[in-house]
């Protein structure tokens, strides 16, 4: 799980988030509140989403985030996790705590590499 999580506000413009995705090399950023509940996730899918649909850069991420995304809970198994991903075919699993803040991230990348190292 990837602790140092990006994120950033709903009302952050759609500019900004994808220079993070592009400075950063990242492929999702996790939008929270205030107490630090996930409200929704940004990813390079997203982006290029707004690319081609040619939405303004100064577009509030509100408007271009997935909502409600998919979580997991910080105590969920190695295959509890690869379940929900593969079950509803995505990249990036927030990860929470008992009180819904994000904690980490699970990425399909961090999931090929444990599958490389097992192999190994």
């Amino acid at each position: 799980m990837i602790e140092n999580v990006v994120s950033a506000k709903r009302d952050s413009s759609l500019e900004s988030a994808i220079r993070i995705l592009y400075d950063k090399h990242i492929g999702s950023i996790v939008i929270t509140d205030d107490e630090g509940k996930c409200e929704g996730i940004f990813t390079t899918r997203d982006a290029l989403r707004a690319a081609i649909q040619r939405i303004p850069l100064i577009t509030p991420l509100r408007e271009v985030m997935t909502e409600n995304p998919i979580t997991v809970q910080e105590d969920a198994s190695y295959n509890q996790a690869i379940s929900i991903v593969a079950a509803h075919g995505i990249r990036h699993l927030p990860v929470v705590d008992e009180g819904d803040r994000l904690v980490g991230i699970l990425s399909l990348r961090s999931f090929m590499d444990e599958i490389v190292g097992i192999a190994r």
